[in-house]
């Protein structure tokens, strides 16, 4: 049965199906509906957004329902207007309580016409098991409040810049909204009004602290590098990439680590560079498996149409994206019923708000991050009192 979810908050559970909205007495086959919401935690549930690629319902709203839903969509911008004039914080009400019924009965049934548009006209995603899982990640992430705080940062250097940038962010959402289709390749982007996780200035990560015991960062080795080396067929180094390529490829003991890592990259994501003369690092042989008629095709089932210019570049950063996504899943579980939790994901960085009471889980959770579905990489672990004072933890 297709339904809509009236708010997609855990403690505001309202559906509407079958002409009706529901508060207590939840029907138990629902089946089909445009979005997760915290109430389906547990449901087996398609999400017709994931059959769309992540377009709006105004994208894929058929031409006899298109001025219904200008309509209805206008009425809906209005009252969201007023709400924001008003200041309602949407973290803190319900939805349904502040919007008439017989306007959600309405709104809500046209959705339910285009969602099961969708489903009729839409071919079930390759990856869409895959977007499922990482949707309802990223959405739970949505609804943690963020630990932002100025305390005990006085050795943050502050310009009259940044101390407006840390009142902004002292003031602002403190909620990672994150966009699951933001970016061309996958890697994750935010929506408006999200916290500024990805743009904001890396000093300023000071302000954000755990609410349990720790911040614990998992990140690969030389990720991008060891994702083309996993395409390539080749084994993966068990040293730090940069200094294995000084002595395995450049073959030049004078280069320090950075020296190595910016030429390398240099010639990485250009095309007409001839600098390496490697096998190891051959770019033309993942391009011919990889990247064909104009697309490439990931082994997450992404096909991305790029030019010849763009196209490892495209085929590097979504694989490597969607290899850290996909271990946060696994991370996620293994997490499931204990205090400490996924706080959120920079790139190819899993960030933990880690309790110290969950520490026999720790090796076990580096060993899941660093097997991935392209074999084992190099993990760097580091922990720390906040998001930008991390020290490299060994176990």
């Amino acid at each position: 049965m297709i339904f809509q979810s009236l708010d997609d908050k855990h403690e505001c559970v309202g559906i509407y199906t079958d002409g009706k909205l529901h508060f207590d007495d939840i029907p138990d086959n629902l089946t089909k509906t445009w979005k997760h919401s915290a109430s389906l935690k547990g449901k087996d549930v398609e999400y017709a957004w994931i059959y769309a690629n992540g377009c709006s319902m105004s994208d894929v709203c058929p031409d006899e329902l298109h001025e219904d839903w200008e309509q209805a969509q206008r009425k809906m911008r209005a009252y969201m207007k007023s709400f924001d004039i008003a200041k309602i914080n949407f973290y803190e009400h319900c939805f349904f309580d502040l919007v008439p019924h017989d306007f959600l009965i309405k709104f809500c049934e046209i959705k339910n016409q285009i969602t099961k548009h969708v489903f009729d006209n839409h071919e079930k995603p390759q990856n869409y098991d895959y977007m499922k899982d990482a949707h309802r990640l990223l959405f739970k992430i949505k609804y943690q409040n963020l630990n932002i705080s100025n305390s005990n940062i006085r050795n943050l250097s502050l310009n009259s810049f940044s101390r407006t940038a840390a009142q902004k962010i002292l003031k602002g959402s403190h909620h990672i909204d994150y966009n699951l289709y933001g970016t061309v390749t996958g890697r994750l982007a935010t929506n408006p009004g999200s916290f500024p996780l990805l743009t904001m200035q890396k000093e300023l990560r000071k302000l954000i602290k755990p609410h349990n015991d720790w911040f614990i960062s998992l990140d690969y080795n030389g990720a991008e590098v060891r994702t083309f080396l996993a395409l390539s067929e080749q084994q993966q180094p068990s040293e730090d990439i940069h200094e294995w390529n000084i002595h395995n490829v450049f073959q030049d003991l004078t280069l320090n680590r950075e020296e190595a890592k910016t030429m390398f990259f240099s010639w990485l994501y250009n095309p007409d560079s001839k600098y390496l003369n490697t096998d190891y690092y051959n770019r033309e042989k993942v391009l011919d498996t990889y990247y064909k008629g104009g697309y490439i095709s990931t082994v997450f089932g992404r096909h991305i149409k790029v030019s010849d210019w763009k196209a490892f570049n495209y085929l590097i950063q979504s694989t490597t994206a969607d290899l850290v996504i996909e271990r946060a899943i696994v991370i996620d579980r293994m997490l499931e019923g204990k205090r400490s939790f996924i706080s959120h994901i920079v790139h190819d960085e899993i960030v933990i708000d880690f309790a110290h009471e969950d520490r026999d889980l720790l090796q076990k959770i580096k060993e899941e991050f660093a097997q991935n579905r392209l074999g084992k990489f190099v993990v760097n672990l580091n922990a720390g009192k906040n998001y930008f004072d991390l020290e490299k933890l060994s176990l």
